[in-house]
């Protein structure tokens, strides 16, 4: 007997627009023109910028993001580097003005900032939309103004935390 065909899951959905995101950036140095570029392509106001955060917004109620919480963030690594990811892990934190533990990217960072509601909550500064940090650089993920979702790509899943 046939069982019928199930849709795909949320977490497959959101896998699968990560991997079709991360095919365009592989290769890219992690510097300012890839943070030019993805704002201008896939910046706040996108059809991209919709979809990532609808489904971290879905992922988020289901409990399968941000399923962990300590020091007032709630956070989680949702995949770990992996080819389909083109080598990229995938994080989501959900913060509300604090700042997060100091920790250095030896392989870059790119991060996409989505202020909830009717914030208008920064990311070290930024705007809704994305910030890429280059190899080596180092610091304390700050949200102020408000609460956001900010989601990270790090490159092969490289993050070191500061001990304190």
């Amino acid at each position: 007997m046939m069982t019928p065909a199930t849709a795909p899951s949320s977490k497959d959905a959101f896998h699968a627009l990560l991997a079709d995101l991360t095919a365009q950036l592989e290769g890219r140095p992690l510097d300012a023109a890839l943070d030019q570029w993805l704002n201008a392509a896939h910046g706040a106001g996108s059809p991209t910028y919709a979809q990532l955060r609808d489904a971290c917004l879905t992922g988020v109620a289901e409990g399968w993001l941000c399923e962990r919480e300590g020091g007032g963030i709630r956070y989680g690594r949702v995949f770990k580097a992996e080819d389909a990811l083109h080598r990229f892990s995938v994080d989501l934190v959900d913060m509300q003005d604090l700042a997060g533990p100091h920790h250095t990217h030896p392989n870059g960072e790119i991060d996409l900032i989505m202020p909830m509601a009717d914030s208008a909550a920064t990311f070290d500064g930024r705007p809704a939309g994305w910030c890429v940090y280059g190899p080596g650089t180092a610091h304390r993920p700050t949200v102020a103004q408000g609460r956001a979702l900010v989601l990270y790509l790090l490159p092969e899943g490289q993050i070191q935390f500061t001990r304190t």
